[in-house]
């Protein structure tokens, strides 16, 4: 994945901690990714909230942060401008 001239893997992004720069909320870690294969590239992020029990019970409720709304990505953050679902 590049972005601003810079490789990044998808393992190191799911090492990074995710902050919504509108309330600075600590959002959490992507678990999982939105490829579009056709055009090669990632469409959004995914952070899966809890209330799973060993992954088998309860509910599994996911937050989609679009490519689009990544303001920078850091070290050890990636900095959202996520406003919820509209």
């Amino acid at each position: 994945m590049k972005r601003g001239g810079i490789m990044l893997k998808l393992s190191e992004m799911r090492e990074k901690e995710i902050i919504n720069i509108n309330n600075g909320e600590r959002m959490g870690f992507v678990d999982d990714f939105e490829i579009n294969l056709e055009k090669g590239h990632v469409e959004a992020l995914i952070i899966s909230e809890g209330g799973k029990i060993l992954g088998l019970f309860g509910k599994n409720s996911e937050t989609i942060i679009r490519w689009s709304d990544i303001v920078r990505i850091g070290t050890d953050t990636i900095l959202v401008d996520y406003k919820g679902d509209v």
